[in-house]
């Protein structure tokens, strides 16, 4: 018997003797092969066998999972022979109907030469004075206007969010974040080497008075919050409870990051009403437009503009000319209000699906939002949960990408609505409450 099969049959029987639980997640293949001292390439095969017995499941940018339970001999082979596509639910970037020719009507101008050796150039973190203009009327909310002076520009709007902590937080810093937090926030925390403090939040948002104890136990650098529609629980803070936040912020003298990436969605006040000397506020184009062709805007205290500027040049975060050139455009001719009301009514009839499909369940969803919170019935576990669904074609978030403590992981996944057809995501929410409903023992 080759090598590889044997390595497989002893991960086998781990599994079948419950050393290894359903919905743990195996080691990375390359540190897998370290501990094993195979090739890589052996334990690919590992991992593949594993998949063929219906062992475990691979899901996309997350890892390889033991199945919440076996599958019949020939199922999986069966589902992919029979079964329908499968059906991503975590990734979530809106396309409205129409939306491609919309944009390539804008983007005709710059196809000319003279027009496109302009935008081909290489564009500063301050953009151009027509970007700023623009940019400052899309972000205007309610009494809010941006000045056009405060306002940069990156590549996208995870690249602002990089480039604000980097200009505010040392390494070795600490960052008061909400306890479930945007995942790719917890990849920037790493890579430049600051910490972050989970703070509590209830169904009105990020809870004040945590922030102040926090920061008595060791001081906070800055704040990064989502006050509209919260990913992924879609809690919208109350202008009050943002005032409250803001106030504390104040008083202990700590920057805010306020991510604004859905507030599209929901028209709301910013945090940076409360308090514009200490608010930096992200927003972007990705989920308003489409995120091949994208820009990250930032709107930060006069003071900062120099700092930030300068961390965007230093990482290489800065959008590119051709991008801005596009935006421009978009917002100038009504592109981006078209596409953003397309979307909310796209939103409103997904979450009619949702409540359709999981009447009964504890899920707790914004109705303009583009996203769900699906709080699990016992005894599933989010990890658990996800791998069964991956067996059924159906990828979804678990809690555990959210949390920043690992020792507080909430039995829940998120639901991203927007990229499946809305007929394949009835299909897909119908098989999850199955799912759910039959416990982790069910087929």
């Amino acid at each position: 018997m080759d090598d590889y099969r044997r390595i497989a049959d002893r991960i086998a029987a781990d599994i079948d003797a419950g050393r290894l639980r359903p919905g743990q997640q195996l080691p990375p293949q390359r540190r897998f092969a370290r501990r094993h001292g195979i090739a890589a390439s052996t334990a690919g095969r590992v991992y593949g066998e594993l998949v063929r017995r219906g062992l475990v499941v691979g899901e996309v940018g997350r890892g390889t999972f033991v199945r919440a339970a076996p599958a019949p001999d020939g199922a999986l082979a069966l589902v992919e022979r029979a079964g329908p596509a499968p059906v991503n639910l975590q990734l979530n970037y809106p396309s409205a109907p129409g939306q491609p020719e919309l944009l390539a009507a804008a983007l005709a101008p710059l196809t000319r030469p003279d027009a496109l050796a302009d935008a081909l150039r290489p564009a500063a973190a301050t953009g151009t004075g027509a970007a700023r203009e623009a940019a400052a009327a899309l972000l205007a909310a309610g009494g809010w206007r941006p000045d056009p002076g405060q306002v940069l520009f990156a590549g996208n709007a995870r690249q602002a969010v990089a480039a604000t902590l980097a200009s505010l937080v040392r390494p070795g810093g600490r960052v008061g974040v909400e306890e479930l937090t945007y995942p790719l926030v917890k990849e920037i925390a790493a890579r430049i080497g600051i910490t972050l403090v989970p703070l509590p939040a209830d169904a009105g948002g990020l809870r004040p008075e945590t922030v102040a104890a926090a920061h008595r136990g060791a001081p906070l650098s800055a704040l990064y919050v989502q006050p509209t529609l919260h990913n992924p629980t879609s809690v919208t803070a109350t202008a009050e409870r943002c005032a409250r936040i803001a106030a504390v912020a104040d008083e202990l003298g700590i920057a805010v990051v306020e991510d604004r990436i859905w507030s599209f969605l929901r028209s709301t006040e910013p945090l940076a009403v409360h308090a514009p000397h200490l608010t930096h506020v992200v927003d972007g184009l990705s989920k308003r437009v489409a995120p091949g062709l994208t820009v990250g805007f930032l709107v930060v205290p006069p003071e900062r503009v120099a700092a930030v500027a300068a961390a965007l040049r230093s990482g290489g975060w800065s959008a590119g000319r051709f991008a801005l050139e596009a935006a421009v455009r978009w917002i100038g001719d009504g592109t981006v209000a078209r596409l953003v009301e397309a979307k909310r009514a796209d939103a409103a009839r997904r979450q009619r699906i949702v409540r359709e499909e999981l009447a009964g369940f504890a899920v707790r969803a914004d109705p303009g939002a583009y996203f769900a919170w699906w709080e699990l019935p016992a005894p599933w576990r989010a990890d658990t949960f996800a791998a069964a669904a991956a067996a059924h074609g159906i990828a979804v978030t678990p809690g555990t990408a959210f949390a920043v403590d690992p020792r507080r992981t909430p039995d829940a996944v998120r639901l991203g609505l927007a990229n499946a057809a809305e007929p394949d995501l009835a299909r897909a929410l119908r098989t999850l409450a199955r799912v759910a409903a039959g416990g982790p023992g069910g087929p």
